[in-house]
């Protein structure tokens, strides 16, 4: 088939699209590759993409309406895995605007693109971020998600609105993908592990947020692509039956899904570091902060709608990840 992938030139993106261009698909992959972290490393893994004779690179903005509107109508696209978006909570307390361009009016144009061109499936990035203020724990799709503590959080719900609405009056298969803290090699420059590892190395003290006492349902980066490429088969389907006061949120009477991608085993942030500091034969200096706005104290995924739709949940154990992680970084880095 013949894949849109936005953000092809982040993190997920690209591993979803290198997993999809492995299986014989064709992928057109979309980046603005804005400077929010190292070009350098996004053109590093679009050269990985580049020399697959089914893939091709257009660098385009989210919220380029007619740039986008063009790329659907000349595509033929048959399923759109849309990835692309401003990452990062911390970020959003200083930079609103930036959400509101990338995140909201970039995923309705996404949406404005699979009305006119009868895509056959949407899949799109929504954030573990969504479940707030929720204290129970594990986090489950069936949870009430109207109380984000962060910017980008918010933007991620109103993904999901977005694509309902879609879903009902248009008739529009969308799934979204509430990921959890997602890591592993080629990952962000912006998130703790490459953070940590970046200061370890230098012999810089990393900062440690509320003292340590966070937990984090931290899910590697192959068990995330995995679940993406399966779920892409896995269509919603109206439900002529299903009631707001009877039916799940994460379901609807219209072709509409939600899905948490997560680890399911929550671990806490100082025993995610004792890994670090055994893969890397580094003792860190840490400098322990309080806690900072827009986070949220522990994580865990329900992963049980997932399992029962693909028969496959993320299951990599974080001492492993973190060393697969520490490999690349040595190799890329060369350090």
């Amino acid at each position: 088939m013949k894949f849109l992938v936005t953000g092809v030139a982040g993190f997920i993106g690209f591993h979803v699209a290198e997993r999809l261009l492995n299986a014989g698909h064709q992928v057109v992959g979309i980046d603005n590759l804005n400077d929010y972290y190292d070009v350098k490393l996004k053109l590093a893994r679009l050269d990985l993409l580049k020399p697959y004779s089914a893939f091709t690179f257009i660098r385009l903005d989210l919220a380029d309406r007619e740039g986008i509107a063009t790329l659907f109508c000349e595509g033929g696209f048959e399923r759109v895995i849309h990835l692309g978006a401003q990452a990062g909570v911390r970020y959003s307390l200083d930079n609103p605007l930036v959400y509101a361009d990338a995140n909201l009016i970039g995923h309705l144009n996404i949406l404005e693109g699979c009305r006119h061109n009868k895509i056959g499936h949407l899949l799109y990035a929504s954030s573990s971020s969504v479940y707030g203020l929720n204290r129970k724990l594990p986090f489950s799709t069936d949870d009430s998600v109207d109380h984000p503590v962060s910017l980008y959080a918010a933007t991620k719900k109103a993904n999901e609105l977005m694509s309902h609405t879609y879903s009902h009056l248009y008739g529009i298969p969308t799934t979204g993908l509430r990921f959890f803290t997602v890591y592993g090699p080629w990952g962000r420059p912006d998130m703790a592990l490459f953070k940590f590892t970046r200061a370890m190395i230098a012999g810089e003290p990393i900062d440690v947020y509320n003292n340590g006492q966070m937990r984090r349902d931290f899910t590697y980066i192959d068990d995330i692509a995995e679940a993406i490429v399966r779920l892409q088969d896995v269509i919603p389907q109206p439900d002529a039956n299903w009631t707001v006061e009877e039916g799940s949120p994460a379901t609807s009477s219209a072709p509409y899904q939600i899905y948490n991608i997560g680890n399911s085993h929550p671990v806490t942030l100082m025993d995610y570091i004792a890994a670090l500091e055994k893969a890397l034969g580094i003792t860190a200096n840490k400098n322990m902060l309080p806690m900072q706005p827009g986070d949220v104290l522990d994580t865990s995924a329900d992963t049980t709608a997932l399992y029962n739709a693909i028969r496959f949940r993320p299951q990599t154990r974080v001492d492993e990840g973190i060393a697969r992680f520490v490999n690349w970084y040595r190799s890329f880095y060369q350090v």
